[in-house]
């Protein structure tokens, strides 16, 4: 290789170079004029990610929820069984508390840095315990309120000053949890499972007279319009109302400025205060005067408590007026309405006894396609009483359809409430559908859909389902539906026994058909069932003639002779245990197929209890025996003492 070419490549690696140089200076130059801004940091809780996968996916209705996962084979089926697993599940939570509390020196180990304070021991406090106002701030954050009771006493035993708003923050925790512990959050299925039976207690005074709320309360010297509005909400709450009048009276006279929620608590038990529907609108409308004088504004909450008095004063022309008068003045304040508004002004409207209201619709105008998000408790009440009104004021299945895809928009679902709310909501949307669709559309996009994971029938509702299929001749379901009834606990009802096997009964299948087995199955299974009932059961089912007389029609039709003997065995010698007798036409068809089998002993001794029965048609069947069968004498002489004249009968049947 000669010089010049040697010069040449190395131009050409110099140019290159020279070449990237130059664009790295370029990129450089405009990089370092653009202006990078760094986004602002989005807070996000341990759960988005879950969140967020979550959301690409629908639930299957088919699937049982994730909390009856454990075990696939023991997913329960029925209403008592579903509580009862959940309850299991939360009873062994409940005996890992206890043993945290019990053998707390075994968990001061750190799980995890930061700590975690779930997973420490909680800090047992008693009467030699050297207690600061933080242990009494830090009892009033997590809702402890016996321990902060007792801190509360310590620290005055030790003469320690306590801050005027830690005092405030203790007073408010007292009177809102009426001085006792409440149950705590991590227990979701109890609170899921029991919210029902608090609502007995709603409309009698549960608030503990002479409690330490009251005495911290006295204790102060020149109580604060905090401490008044404490003790006055906390006192209607617990429908404690005398005396947080009288409270509320008082604070008035001192010129004090009570809060917002403090009103809404007295309008609210309104109905408590005044007798007259008269009376009680001047009460609330003093009280908005009162508001508006001292310059408190008025919430949601104070909408709701309007809406809620209201609700108690009849159904009549004038309490609807004011109920759409309050309506109009709230948004003209800019106060939107939530569900649990709606669910008043449905309550006004819709009553039991009154006149048809279609409020309902301009309702699903104002919510249906929109996630709602709880801002009062009466806003769980919404869909229940929606779904109530769709099936029993308005008989609307178009109605009652938007508003169960308004409660499966987003989170709606969260608004369904509890356990008791899910299943009244479902008893009312299932039966509207089974009335109001075709059958064949029920059973395949309602029923297959959700039973039983989302919803478990209750015994009147299945009665309903079985009326339509009744109704519509749909006897092909009636397998599906036995075996439900068998998981659902439903085999102990009388009523649901009688009806599905009078249901097949009246509606014979082909002869070809599967059905005919199928029945056949059932009607046994029945009696087998009945027969086999724990001598201690509560609602024990009482053997009637007509149900065995049944169970025996269907037997017979598919040829099953002998258990059909069995049955027959049970009427013949269970005078003392079997109440009534069967149908004609069960003994009739037994008769028959004795003839067929050549058995005249087991048709005479049919025709014997026929006779002592009552039913006149003994002749008839006595006649067809010796007509179809070839009788030895001593079969003969046992007709001719039953019936008499066994030509009679034969004469009879001619005719």
């Amino acid at each position: 290789m000669n010089i010049t070419t040697i010069f040449l490549r190395r131009s050409q690696l110099h140019s290159k170079n020279t070449a990237k140089v130059i664009g790295c200076q370029r990129f450089c130059s405009n990089t370092l004029n653009e202006k990078i801004e760094i986004p602002k940091r989005i807070p996000r809780s341990p759960t988005d990610i879950l969140r967020a996968l979550e959301s690409t996916i629908k639930r299957d209705p088919t699937a049982a929820h994730y909390k009856y996962h454990d075990d696939p084979y023991l997913i329960p089926m029925s209403n008592v069984g579903k509580r009862t697993f959940a309850m299991a599940q939360e009873a062994g939570r409940k005996a890992a508390h206890w043993i945290r509390l019990e053998h707390s020196d075994l968990f001061n180990h750190r799980e995890a840095d930061p700590v975690i304070q779930m997973f420490l021991p909680k800090v047992i406090y008693n009467e030699d315990s050297k207690v600061t106002e933080d242990d009494l701030e830090r009892t009033i954050a997590d809702a402890q309120v016996n321990d902060a009771q007792l801190i509360y006493k310590l620290l005055k035993n030790q003469n320690v000053e306590i801050s005027p708003t830690t005092h405030q923050n203790l007073l408010d925790m007292l009177c809102y949890f009426n001085c006792d512990d409440a149950l705590p959050e991590e227990f979701i299925e109890e609170r899921w499972f029991q919210q029902s039976s608090k609502s007995k207690e709603r409309q009698r005074k549960t608030w503990k007279d002479g409690s330490f709320a009251e005495e911290l309360f006295i204790s102060i010297e020149n109580p604060t319009p905090e401490a008044y509005s404490a003790i006055i909400t906390g006192m209607t709450r617990y429908y404690q109302v005398d005396r947080a009048w009288q409270l509320f009276e008082e604070a008035r006279q001192k010129g004090l400025v009570l809060s917002t929620e403090t009103f809404n608590s007295i309008i609210r038990v309104t109905n408590f205060l005044k007798e007259s529907y008269d009376m009680r609108w001047t009460l609330i409308a003093t009280l908005l005067t009162d508001m508006s004088k001292a310059g408190i504004k008025p919430n949601l909450g104070t909408l709701n408590s309007i809406l809620y008095s209201l609700s108690t004063m009849g159904s009549g022309k004038t309490t609807k007026e004011m109920v759409l008068k309050v309506l109009r003045e709230f948004k003209d304040l800019g106060i939107e309405p939530s569900l649990g508004s709606w669910y008043y002004v449905l309550t006004t409207f819709c009553k039991e006894r009154g006149p048809t209201s279609t409020i309902l619709h301009d309702i699903m105008a104002q919510v249906e396609n929109k996630e709602h998000t709880i801002f009062d408790p009466s806003d769980t009440n919404f869909f229940v009483t929606a779904m109530d009104v769709c099936r029993n004021h308005l008989r609307d299945v178009n109605l009652g359809k938007r508003v169960d895809r308004l409660l499966h928009v987003g989170n709606n679902y969260d608004l369904i409430g509890d356990s008791f709310k899910e299943s009244i909501y479902y008893r009312h949307y299932f039966t509207l559908l089974a009335t109001s669709i075709p059958f064949e559309e029920f059973m395949s996009q309602v029923y297959e859909v959700l039973v039983p994971n989302i919803y478990v029938p209750e015994p009147g509702v299945m009665n309903e389902v079985l009326k339509q299929v009744d109704l519509n001749g749909a006897i092909e379901y009636i397998p599906k539906l036995w075996s439900d009834m068998t998981i659902f606990d439903h085999t102990g009802r009388e009523n649901l026994i009688q009806y599905i096997l009078n249901i097949m009964v009246n509606n014979e299948p082909d002869k070809d058909s599967t059905l005919v087995e199928r029945f056949s199955y059932i009607a046994w299974d029945i009696h087998t069932r009945v027969e086999n009932q724990h001598e201690n059961k509560t609602n024990k089912l009482s053997l009637t003639g007509d149900l065995l007389g049944l169970a025996m029609i269907l037997l017979l039709r598919n040829n099953e002779y002998e258990k059909a003997c069995t049955i027959m065995d049970k009427l013949d010698k269970g005078h003392n245990t079997v109440v009534g007798v069967p149908k004609y036409e069960a003994l009739s068809m037994f008769v028959d197929h004795c003839i067929e089998n050549k058995a005249p002993s087991r048709a005479v001794a049919c025709i014997q209890y026929c006779s002592d029965s009552g039913f006149p048609e003994a002749q008839i069947l006595a006649a067809r025996l010796n007509e179809k069968l070839t009788l030895g004498e001593s079969h003969l002489n046992s007709l001719s003492k039953i019936v008499g004249d066994i030509n009679l009968g034969s004469r009879l049947i001619s005719t």
